[in-house]
């Protein structure tokens, strides 16, 4: 069975999740009401309708309430409006109560019916105290979402190592595992504040070029392995995946660069006295 579809974004690079139409005419950059896990929310339809089976759908499928009309604008205007004042007072409470918790944001559900306030902190935090008391101030359902270091980093921006603000803030819309063997694929220098972003986890952009780079190691020799080149028999001892490259050192102490294209695998076992091979002479 086919159903119709549209990709949902409900705030400025938040994940896409899929609605179905329920028979609406929907188009890019249109506002609609949607029900999620936290409420009613209004969102934004970023791209258009799609069509798909039965078997690509990997949770419930829960329909478009409606468009969204003055009132349901209006109303979502307004909460954002509140949220300077929601910040400014949390702060207050946390500072009172002394929780160790850095605040990131907050939003109201469209029918203001739920708060939800959304913090980072290095362990658990108990933060029960804060709640009855957030909930005597707006009256209101409050609930606290602790979220990792990545995410905390989206919200509060900044400068990358490279100079520009981070892919987080700018682009990037889902964050995907980055591992420490990437880095090494890369031949990065392993010193964590070499590979770490402002959130203190390994770079995003690590991930970028790891397809790449595996693709690069197929072809390129391994460090300390021995290779033919049109100047003799050496062993690398370098390698340049962006320049495809490879330094290799020769028996008398001499290196020199050499494309990957015009060097060769051997063994180590070869003769010394083979200094060319046939099929690089050309």
């Amino acid at each position: 069975m086919q159903h119709t579809v549209v990709a949902i974004q409900f705030n400025y690079l938040g994940k896409k999740y899929y609605f179905s139409t329920n028979n609406l005419d929907l188009h890019k950059n249109d506002f609609v009401v949607v029900e999620t896990i936290r409420g009613f929310e209004l969102g934004e339809v970023v791209s258009g309708i799609m069509e798909i089976s039965d078997e690509e759908i990997v949770s419930p499928l829960k329909p478009i309430l409606r468009m969204a009309n003055f009132e349901d604008l209006k109303t979502h205007k307004e909460n954002v409006d509140k949220e300077v004042h929601v910040m400014k007072k949390t702060n207050e409470l946390v500072k009172l109560h002394q929780l160790d918790m850095k605040l990131l944001n907050c939003e109201y559900t469209l029918d203001r019916s739920k708060l939800i306030i959304y913090f980072t902190a290095e362990g658990r935090v108990d933060f029960r105290d804060l709640v009855k008391d957030l909930a005597n101030e707006f009256h209101v359902r409050i609930e606290l979402r602790q979220v990792g270091a990545r995410d905390g980093a989206k919200v509060i921006g900044g400068i990358g190592p490279c100079g520009r603000q981070t892919c987080c803030t700018t682009f990037l819309r889902e964050f995907e595992p980055v591992s420490i063997k990437m880095a090494k694929n890369q031949n990065l220098s392993l010193n964590p504040s070499n590979i770490s972003g402002i959130c203190g986890k390994l770079l995003c952009c690590i991930r970028y070029e790891d397809e790449n780079y595996r693709d690069f190691k197929k072809e390129m020799p391994n460090i300390n392995s021995f290779v033919w080149t049109l100047e003799g028999r050496g062993k690398v001892v370098d390698i340049n995946y962006s320049m495809q490259s490879a330094t290799v050192q020769f028996k008398d102490g001499t290196s020199k660069v050499f494309d990957i294209n015009n060097i060769a695998d051997t063994k180590e076992e070869l003769s010394d006295d083979v200094s060319v091979l046939t099929n690089l002479e050309d």
